[in-house]
């Protein structure tokens, strides 16, 4: 019995676990030698020993060791009841393409929109920085690598990241990505070097993105530190996050979470994007929906005060909710009000997300949906777990079909 049965579900947020030297195996000549490898300190089921030079030795030596206990009759005995309670590379499928498919088939689930785990962060410093040919570069083979763990099933949708930084490349990028397989194309959802994400010169890539019929995705981890690190400066101690380390968000970063995709697709929504690109749809992945509602509402709120004196107020089409009705779509997190947020934004807006393999994502998204929704109808329901994700991933959708 798979984890969830009786119901179609798309998985709008789904990780592979990246190896240490996943990347830099992707990466063409000129920068594999300048891309460090991963250390994976802390946690992800790996116990490092020795001095750091022999970190990476010893961490493909935990991975071996993973791997042959992941193909073991012992491991796969109990897979299918254990299925969400193993997370990040002691998961089914996490890091083994093969064994994905046999994941997605236990987890029940149609289809799973594909993200990196450990990257989001560096391909975003590296886009912030002076060198575009090793931005770029790395940018190429985390899209290699991504299409490739995703090709062994259709049913897995690989993410390819596309560097906003410079006009021409970020172009180039995007139609590399969609002629490679890309079945979305991740931006990161803060502000680009030196120039907004409304501007002009990128309309190119969202060009490429309409015509393909794939949507543009944000996700999670992308933009930087979410907040000044001198919030942490309390005299107390940094509390451990979900994985035990301090790697990633806790309660107080996590506030800052909506503060870059509210305000690039703001800005998008204000500077015309949308008018002049009516079927490009972006997914808004990880970073939560609870204030998807209130954030709509300061929107129409500025479009009130600023429209009789800002032209581009003026020159837009429709008022800003109905651009997010339209053409966006967010994955809230399971301990959110999920029925809340459908009552005060409308059902178009939320998709279910599983986050798997990941420690966040809890043992039972589904359960936790469900109670959610309370006595949402029918309608409702196959909206957020099915309808919302096809309408997002437009042309993938289709091929999912045929």
């Amino acid at each position: 019995m798979p984890y969830v049965s009786g119901r179609i579900i798309h998985d709008a947020d789904a990780h592979i676990m990246e190896t240490p030297t996943w990347l830099r195996d992707f990466a063409d000549p000129s920068v594999r030698d300048r891309i460090e490898p991963l250390s994976l300190a802390g946690g992800n089921e790996l116990q490092q020993t020795g001095d750091p030079e022999d970190q990476l030795q010893d961490l493909n030596a935990a991975f071996d060791k993973i791997a042959r206990k992941h193909a073991s009759a012992e491991y796969r005995a109990t897979e299918a009841a254990e299925i969400m309670a193993r997370k990040n590379f002691a998961a089914t499928g996490s890091f083994i393409p093969d064994d994905r498919p046999r994941a997605l088939d236990l987890l029940g689930f149609q289809s799973q929109l594909m993200f990196n785990t450990f990257h989001n962060r560096r391909l975003h410093d590296w886009e912030h920085r002076a060198d575009l040919d090793f931005a770029y570069g790395a940018a190429r083979a985390h899209n290699r690598g991504m299409v490739e763990f995703c090709s062994v099933d259709v049913r897995l949708l690989p993410t390819c990241y596309v560097p906003l930084v410079d006009f021409d490349r970020a172009e180039v990028m995007a139609r590399e990505s969609i002629a490679m397989g890309a079945a979305a194309l991740l931006v990161a959802s803060g502000c680009p070097p030196n120039h907004s994400p409304s501007h002009r010169s990128l309309d190119p890539v969202w060009a490429h993105a309409q015509d393909a019929g794939i949507p543009i995705v944000f996700h999670v981890g992308g933009t930087g530190d979410l907040i000044d690190a001198a919030y942490f400066t309390n005299g107390l101690p940094i509390p451990p996050d979900f994985h035990g380390g301090e790697e990633n968000f806790r309660s107080v970063d996590y506030m800052g979470i909506p503060g870059p995709p509210a305000q690039t697709l703001a800005t998008m929504i204000f500077d015309g994007v949308f008018d002049r690109f009516p079927a490009l749809k972006v997914g808004v992945i990880e970073q939560g929906a609870i204030w998807v509602p209130s954030w709509m509402r300061q929107m129409e709120s500025a479009f009130d005060a600023f429209h009789r004196h800002e032209e581009r107020i003026k020159a837009l089409e429709l008022r800003p909710s109905e651009y997010v009705r339209r053409q966006m779509r967010f994955t809230p997190y399971p301990t959110e009000d999920v029925g809340w947020i459908i009552e005060q934004a409308g059902p178009e807006v939320a998709m279910f997300s599983s986050d798997y393999p990941h420690v966040e994502g809890g043992r039972k998204p589904y359960e936790r949906f469900e109670a959610s929704l309370g006595d949402a109808n029918d309608a409702v329901r196959r909206a957020f777990y099915c309808d919302n994700f096809l309408d997002l991933m437009g042309s993938a959708a289709t091929a999912l079909a045929a």
